[in-house]
């Protein structure tokens, strides 16, 4: 009878352990789709990057200690998918994609556009640039996410800025 009383306990607060995670992630659900296209820049893909992230979030959700840190936690998650995918794919270009970028290239001589500015910036300003001005959150959310010092945060943004006044 005691041993039946235990699982039972061990079952429900399973089952409420479950009902929170995924009440936390149907809640960061469009902020992690945000996050997803602004470096996917394609709809399908940024969906594949929210599941794939989702899943692999769903494994490790045992290494969560604080549940205050899960929005932080998950937005970074889906930030290493999605380069993880981009670098995934920058290995496998199609002969088609090339010729179509040198047309569209040619085109497009007198200004370089945002997106490829973007492109052209070191991933961690990169990241400190579409985390401050695509998803509005502050320097402190920002340094939370990322797990990096809010000064040096700073630093990465003005220098990002920089870098994207030199490109565009």
């Amino acid at each position: 009878m005691e041993n039946t009383m235990k699982e039972i306990r061990t079952a429900d607060s399973k089952v409420i352990e479950e009902e929170v995670f995924f009440h936390n992630l149907s809640s960061e659900q469009r902020r992690l789709y945000s996050v997803a296209l602004s470096y996917m820049r394609n709809e399908a893909d940024a969906l594949e990057m929210v599941q794939e992230a989702s899943c692999k979030a769903w494994m490790k959700r045992k290494k969560l200690k604080d549940q205050q840190a899960f929005a932080p936690w998950m937005i970074r998650i889906t930030i290493n998918c999605c380069m993880d995918e981009l670098r995934r794919k920058k290995r496998m270009i199609p002969v088609d994609t090339v010729k179509e970028e040198a047309v569209e290239e040619m085109q497009s001589t007198d200004r370089i556009d945002l997106a490829q500015a973007m492109s052209r910036m070191k991933n961690k300003y990169r990241h400190v640039v579409m985390l401050k001005y695509y998803q509005d959150m502050t320097t402190a959310e920002i340094a939370r996410v990322l797990k990096k010092p809010e000064g040096t945060i700073k630093t990465w943004l003005r220098e990002g800025l920089k870098q994207l006044r030199n490109y565009v």
